[in-house]
């Protein structure tokens, strides 16, 4: 699976900057950077050059000058991809970092394939499959939260839990094995009470990890989140206060919203992609209509929905008719912000508080509320018990937790029900596959590979 070329990438973005990092790798790199660069103030090639050290010089096809800049030199297996590694720093301009890439491939370099550096790292044993999948979490972050988990992550703090858990399994697949192999020698027979309270207790610190998923899922892509209401109970002057900008028409007359208005704003470490709906309501208007039946099927797709309703009217026959609509949405979170909480109250809470999680007080035009309303969001969906709060899980990770999750399931509801260990046993052993494909120590050649391609190149 180890590819034996010397490769080569740009590392930097391709725009014009102050810098830019040609990048290469493998066991001739240091002999493509002699015939590249001359080194100026140190007097040494390249290849005379030890490892995590610098210098200035030209950067050179055949006899002609393209650039001055530095070079940096890693020699194996201490570097990032524990190969020889020389990293040529040359001007950001885009025209002289293709220049300076096109003479490296010219002097024995290849193409690296997206991916391809943070792959070798991991096939040479520099980081373990999870902490290369971080490497993109780190890349991509856009807030603090998911940044601060994929830097855990990349300093193995999922490894160390999958470890963990492969680990015991391991021992206990060697004690029932043990048992089951060697009738005739002098083996304690299994304890199914310690054997059910450890296949238990992995079974929980699992579906624990399996549960960051939607919070990482949250903090990546954000919470799909419809604002709904019926008219002028202040959605558009929400959904204008929480963009920042005026997204939505605001209008004392009934009806102005009459198809779906998105925009995605940050709170705090939450982003939400929101969208402003038609005013659910009886129309007689055919337009209006439209816009409301996009409105309830929008509502319908929803992972969160914020009803408001208007603190200063008693609920109506339209209020009433949204309340039953998300008390039927099962498995979406519902948030009710009671608008307008600068007036003389009227609405009845107690019929709005069965139908939704939390209630917060906003006053849409005074933009009071929204530091509640942000904290009503953390304790939703970042402060959840029995989740782990500190690691990021992705979607491949996931689906092997879930495959030792209902094989680990299985394998208790065998052992009450009285089904034979060596029976057992195999199910146990699908739970270990699927673990150690998660942490890459038995991950297929086509898994690897795939993982990798979803990299940028130079990475």
């Amino acid at each position: 699976m180890i590819d034996n070329s010397t490769v080569a990438a740009i590392s930097t973005p391709r725009a014009a900057g102050g810098i830019s990092v040609i990048r290469i790798s493998g066991e001739n790199a240091l002999t493509v950077a002699d015939r590249v660069f001359v080194p100026l103030s140190s007097g040494k090639k390249p290849s005379e050059m030890d490892g995590y050290t610098c210098a200035y010089g030209n950067i050179v096809s055949k006899s002609e000058i393209l650039d001055d800049g530095i070079i940096t030199v890693f020699r194996a297996p201490k570097s990032y991809t524990g190969e020889d590694v020389a990293e040529i720093s040359c001007h950001g301009g885009i025209f002289i970092t293709e220049r300076v890439l096109r003479v490296v491939f010219e002097n024995g370099a290849v193409p690296a394939p997206a991916g391809e550096f943070s792959k070798r790292a991991f096939l040479n044993g520099k980081m373990s499959l999870t902490q290369a999948e971080a490497v993109t979490d780190i890349i991509s972050a856009e807030g603090r939260a998911f940044y601060r988990r994929a830097e855990n992550v990349r300093n193995g703090a999922l490894y160390r839990k999958i470890k963990s858990c492969s680990d015991s399994l391991v021992k206990v697949l060697g004690g029932i094995g043990a048992w089951i192999d060697y009738p005739d020698e002098d083996i304690p027979e299994v304890d199914e009470g310690n054997l059910t309270e450890t296949l238990d207790n992995l079974l929980t610190e699992l579906r624990k990890i399996s549960a960051a998923y939607d919070n990482t899922r949250i903090l990546k892509s954000g919470i799909d989140t419809v604002i709904a209401g019926k008219p002028n109970v202040g959605k558009s002057t929400l959904m204008n206060l929480l963009a920042g900008c005026e997204k939505s028409i605001v209008t004392d007359v009934p009806g102005t919203t009459r198809d779906i208005v998105e925009e995605s704003v940050r709170l705090g470490d939450i982003v939400l992609r929101l969208s402003d709906t038609a005013g659910l309501r009886s129309s007689g208007d055919a337009v209006e209509e439209i816009g409301i039946e996009r409105a309830q099927s929008k509502i319908k797709q929803a992972d969160l929905i914020i009803a408001v309703f208007d603190s200063s009217a008693s609920l109506d026959g339209d209020d009433r008719r949204l309340l039953e609509l998300c008390c039927h949405m099962d498995g979406i979170k519902k948030i009710a912000c009671i608008n307008k909480s600068d007036m003389e109250s009227r609405i009845d809470r107690a019929e709005i508080e069965g139908c939704f999680e939390c209630i917060v007080d906003i006053s849409a035009k005074n933009g009071t509320g929204l530091d509640e309303l942000r904290e009503t969001l953390y304790s939703l969906y970042l402060n959840n018990e029995g989740v782990y709060d500190d690691i990021n899980v992705n979607e491949r990770q996931k689906i092997c937790l879930d495959k030792a999750i209902d094989s680990l399931s299985e394998a208790l509801s065998a052992i009450r029900s009285g089904v034979t260990l060596d029976a057992v046993n195999v199910v146990l052993d699908d739970a270990l596959n699927s673990l150690l494909e998660l942490s890459g120590e038995r991950a297929g050649e086509a898994v690897v590979n795939d993982i990798f391609s979803h990299f940028c190149v130079g990475k």
